[in-house]
Protein backbone atom coordinates (compact mmCIF):
# COMPACT_ATOMS: atom_id res chain seq x y z
CA UNK A 1 0.00 0.00 0.00
CA UNK A 2 1.67 3.45 -0.58
CA UNK A 3 1.43 5.67 1.86
CA UNK A 4 -0.78 8.72 1.44
CA UNK A 5 1.74 11.87 0.15
CA UNK A 6 1.18 14.94 -2.11
CA UNK A 7 1.62 13.73 -5.55
CA UNK A 8 0.73 15.34 -9.30
CA UNK A 9 -1.86 14.77 -11.18
CA UNK A 10 -2.11 13.44 -14.02
CA UNK A 11 -3.75 15.52 -17.68
CA UNK A 12 -3.76 14.86 -21.27
CA UNK A 13 -4.03 17.34 -24.16
CA UNK A 14 -4.29 17.04 -27.94
CA UNK A 15 -3.36 18.79 -30.96
CA UNK A 16 -5.79 17.44 -33.73
CA UNK A 17 -4.03 18.37 -36.87
CA UNK A 18 -5.67 18.77 -39.78
CA UNK A 19 -2.68 18.20 -42.51
CA UNK A 20 -4.13 19.52 -45.76
CA UNK A 21 -4.74 22.82 -44.56
CA UNK A 22 -2.42 22.67 -41.48
CA UNK A 23 -4.96 23.87 -39.09
CA UNK A 24 -5.35 22.48 -35.56
CA UNK A 25 -8.33 22.51 -32.79
CA UNK A 26 -8.40 25.14 -29.92
CA UNK A 27 -10.96 25.60 -27.43
CA UNK A 28 -11.59 28.84 -25.79
CA UNK A 29 -12.03 27.51 -21.98
CA UNK A 30 -14.92 28.04 -19.71
CA UNK A 31 -13.77 27.64 -16.48
CA UNK A 32 -10.67 29.03 -14.94
CA UNK A 33 -7.91 28.72 -14.56
CA UNK A 34 -7.55 30.77 -17.83
CA UNK A 35 -10.99 31.29 -18.25
CA UNK A 36 -11.82 32.78 -21.99
CA UNK A 37 -8.43 31.87 -23.34
CA UNK A 38 -7.84 29.89 -26.10
CA UNK A 39 -6.44 26.43 -25.01
CA UNK A 40 -5.55 22.49 -26.56
CA UNK A 41 -8.44 19.98 -26.20
CA UNK A 42 -7.53 17.93 -22.98
CA UNK A 43 -8.38 17.30 -19.19
CA UNK A 44 -7.55 14.84 -16.43
CA UNK A 45 -7.23 10.89 -16.74
CA UNK A 46 -10.11 9.20 -14.99
CA UNK A 47 -9.27 6.17 -12.47
CA UNK A 48 -8.79 3.10 -14.79
CA UNK A 49 -8.35 4.58 -17.98
CA UNK A 50 -5.43 4.61 -19.86
CA UNK A 51 -3.52 8.25 -21.09
CA UNK A 52 -4.62 7.23 -24.93
CA UNK A 53 -8.36 6.45 -23.90
CA UNK A 54 -8.10 10.04 -21.36
CA UNK A 55 -6.94 12.11 -24.65
CA UNK A 56 -9.90 10.16 -26.81
CA UNK A 57 -12.32 10.82 -24.46
CA UNK A 58 -11.25 14.16 -23.57
CA UNK A 59 -11.60 15.54 -27.32
CA UNK A 60 -14.84 14.09 -27.99
CA UNK A 61 -16.22 15.59 -24.99
CA UNK A 62 -14.80 18.83 -26.08
CA UNK A 63 -14.85 19.14 -29.53
CA UNK A 64 -17.51 16.53 -30.48
CA UNK A 65 -14.59 15.02 -32.98
CA UNK A 66 -13.88 11.43 -32.76
CA UNK A 67 -9.60 11.20 -33.08
CA UNK A 68 -6.66 8.65 -33.77
CA UNK A 69 -3.71 9.19 -32.19
CA UNK A 70 -0.55 9.64 -34.34
CA UNK A 71 2.28 10.00 -31.90
CA UNK A 72 3.13 11.32 -28.51
CA UNK A 73 4.42 15.03 -28.42
CA UNK A 74 5.89 14.44 -25.17
CA UNK A 75 5.64 14.86 -21.61
CA UNK A 76 4.96 17.83 -19.73
CA UNK A 77 6.11 18.10 -15.88
CA UNK A 78 7.31 21.78 -15.12
CA UNK A 79 5.58 22.04 -11.47
CA UNK A 80 4.66 25.44 -12.24
CA UNK A 81 2.87 24.89 -15.56
CA UNK A 82 -1.10 25.10 -14.04
CA UNK A 83 -1.95 27.47 -11.44
CA UNK A 84 -3.70 24.70 -9.47
CA UNK A 85 -0.93 23.20 -8.58
CA UNK A 86 1.63 20.00 -9.96
CA UNK A 87 -0.27 18.77 -12.75
CA UNK A 88 1.53 16.85 -15.56
CA UNK A 89 0.76 16.28 -19.04
CA UNK A 90 1.27 14.32 -21.66
CA UNK A 91 0.30 15.63 -25.14
CA UNK A 92 -1.06 13.32 -28.07
CA UNK A 93 -0.78 14.82 -31.98
CA UNK A 94 -4.07 13.27 -33.40
CA UNK A 95 -6.13 13.46 -36.48
CA UNK A 96 -9.84 13.76 -36.77
CA UNK A 97 -11.42 10.21 -37.96
CA UNK A 98 -15.11 11.15 -37.59
CA UNK A 99 -17.50 13.79 -36.11
CA UNK A 100 -18.81 17.36 -35.93
CA UNK A 101 -16.97 20.05 -34.40
CA UNK A 102 -18.82 21.60 -31.98
CA UNK A 103 -17.89 22.60 -28.21
CA UNK A 104 -19.35 21.13 -25.50
CA UNK A 105 -18.17 19.86 -21.72
CA UNK A 106 -16.21 22.51 -20.37
CA UNK A 107 -15.43 24.39 -23.48
CA UNK A 108 -17.48 27.41 -24.48
CA UNK A 109 -16.11 27.77 -28.18
CA UNK A 110 -14.15 25.69 -30.85
CA UNK A 111 -12.65 26.20 -33.88
CA UNK A 112 -10.17 25.54 -36.19
CA UNK A 113 -7.22 27.35 -36.21
CA UNK A 114 -3.22 27.77 -38.98
CA UNK A 115 -0.72 27.01 -37.41
CA UNK A 116 1.08 30.47 -38.84
CA UNK A 117 -1.39 32.43 -37.13
CA UNK A 118 -0.23 30.41 -33.57
CA UNK A 119 3.46 30.93 -34.37
CA UNK A 120 2.72 34.46 -35.06
CA UNK A 121 1.34 34.92 -31.47
CA UNK A 122 -2.30 36.26 -32.94
CA UNK A 123 -3.88 34.00 -30.44
CA UNK A 124 -3.73 34.31 -26.62
CA UNK A 125 -3.31 30.49 -25.52
CA UNK A 126 -3.57 28.99 -21.57
CA UNK A 127 -1.31 26.91 -19.98
CA UNK A 128 2.12 25.67 -21.75
CA UNK A 129 0.06 25.60 -24.74
CA UNK A 130 2.55 27.43 -27.06
CA UNK A 131 5.24 24.65 -26.14
CA UNK A 132 3.26 21.61 -26.95
CA UNK A 133 2.39 23.37 -30.01
CA UNK A 134 5.74 24.13 -31.18
CA UNK A 135 6.67 20.79 -30.32
CA UNK A 136 4.01 19.04 -32.56
CA UNK A 137 4.82 20.90 -35.20
CA UNK A 138 8.28 19.42 -34.63
CA UNK A 139 7.02 16.17 -34.70
CA UNK A 140 4.89 16.45 -38.11
CA UNK A 141 7.02 17.52 -39.98
CA UNK A 142 8.49 13.86 -39.50
CA UNK A 143 5.64 12.26 -40.44
CA UNK A 144 4.54 11.51 -43.89
CA UNK A 145 0.04 12.70 -43.83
Amino acid sequence: MLTQKKRPLLAVDAVIFFPKEREIVLIKRKNEPYKGYWALPGGFVEWGETVEQACIREVKEETSLDVKIIDLIGVFSDPNRDPRGHIISIAFLCIPTGGKLRASSDAKEVMRVKLDKIRGGLIKLAFDHYEIINRSIKKMSEIQF
